[in-house]
């Protein structure tokens, strides 16, 4: 059944929500790896990376599908391409130059601090933190988790330069062709060999979070955003995501236990053999595609109900993702000498990171001229008919 397109779907509220919360797992979590990161642990534990593979392969590309399904919507509800363009540049642009300007820079000072900078912050901002630099082994200025807002707004510049200098007939010719490509049986296969091309350009899997290259992942996160836009409004591809999300779900769990198996016989930093290394990129686009249908799939279904906490949960999720790498750096340095142990480390971050990133959204929130740098409206809207009715799920 197609719902009206003014109706809310909560099922991808709760596939919002649910990813930034494992984003924090993820984030804290990858401390403990052999990977490397900027915050300091006790050590690395031996299995940490195992369920953070889990996770790596699709959570990022889940983001960007969400963020277009969510732009597709906004773009409705505006019902104006310039009109959308500027609603688009005030909620990710002011919020972006807070984030580069006020609440990163703390993380690269703390790890300068940490590796022997012997200059307060002050000094740091004046004539470190901004100027195009390498300062130990800091890259100046820092975007740090910023980069994801990055990409997002140029995505949405690119979009909004589609919407509005292709021709209607161009634009409804490809929305009809890839409509037609991704509601039928080449879903699954389709998505998966193009994220596999993608991922064998320069870099692979290795996301550089440098916008001038990063061009695999340029190609397979706007690719992605593009496909969560094209969703929003195609009951065709809806309902394909509908009878296909079961086999997804299988496709994605194979993909991870290849992956899993490859970590076991190579843990840490030790390379996968060029033998191996073609079959596992292919396991990881499985993994990645798969998991993306079946989470839509599993959302539209079974997760398109409201709930009195959703409005908050929703609004709380820029400002939380805005907020956390920040609080983790902080809270990481200040109990690295405490001797803890992994699990009491790991469990004091996520909590630590989750309620200091909590309370940052909670002040934010109340302070009218602060709403709007961390991602809010200046005034809060208030519940309209339209989303007090959920859009109804495809028929499984």
């Amino acid at each position: 059944m197609k719902p009206a397109p003014s109706q809310r779907h909560y099922g991808m509220d709760w596939l919002r929500v649910g990813a930034f919360v494992l984003l924090i797992f993820y984030h804290v979590g990858f401390s403990f790896t052999p990977w490397g990161y900027q915050t300091p642990t006790r050590g690395v534990v031996g299995w940490a990376e195992i369920p953070l593979l889990g996770l790596s392969a699709w959570r990022l590309a889940l983001l960007f599908a969400i963020s277009g399904y969510a732009s597709a919507a906004l773009l409705k509800k505006d019902g104006d391409n310039r009109a959308f363009l500027k609603s688009r540049i005030l909620r990710l642009g002011i919020p972006l130059l807070f984030g580069l300007t006020v609440v990163v820079p703390p993380q690269p000072y703390m790890g300068l601090v940490n590796s022997g900078y012997d200059h307060g912050y002050g000094y740091f901002l004046l004539h470190d933190a901004f100027r195009f630099h390498k300062v130990g082994y800091e890259v100046l200025p820092a975007t740090m988790h910023m980069w994801f807002v990055i990409y997002l707004l140029a995505y949405t510049l690119a979009l909004c330069a589609a919407l509005m200098l292709l021709p209607e007939a161009w634009r409804a010719g490809l929305r009809r062709g890839t409509e037609r490509l991704l509601s039928g049986p080449a879903l699954l296969p389709l998505g998966i060999g193009l994220i596999f091309l993608i991922r064998m350009l320069p870099y692979g899997w290795t996301d550089m979070h440098n916008f001038l290259q990063d061009r695999s992942a340029h190609l397979h996160y706007f690719g992605m955003f593009l496909f969560g836009f094209l969703l929003r409004g195609s009951e065709p591809m809806r309902a394909a995501i509908a009878r296909q999300w079961k086999l997804a779900l299988v496709l994605g769990m194979l993909g991870y236990a290849w992956v899993m198996g490859d970590t076991l016989l190579y843990p840490g930093n030790i390379p996968t053999p060029a033998d191996w290394q073609q079959p596992l990129s292919f396991a990881k686009s499985v993994q990645c595609w798969g998991t993306v249908i079946a989470l839509f799939g599993i959302a539209d279904r079974y997760w398109n109900f409201d709930h009195r906490w959703r409005t908050t949960l929703v609004e709380a999720v820029f400002p939380i993702y805005i907020a956390h790498q920040t609080v983790m750096v902080f809270v990481s340095y200040g109990i690295r000498d405490m001797g803890l142990g992994a699990l009491a480390e790991f469990l004091t971050l996520c909590a630590a990171v989750a309620g200091g990133s909590w309370i940052f959204y909670l002040i934010g929130r109340e302070i009218g001229p602060l709403r709007p740098l961390i991602g809010l409206k200046r005034k809060r809207a208030r519940k309209t008919s339209d989303e007090t009715k959920p859009a109804l799920a495809s028929a499984g």
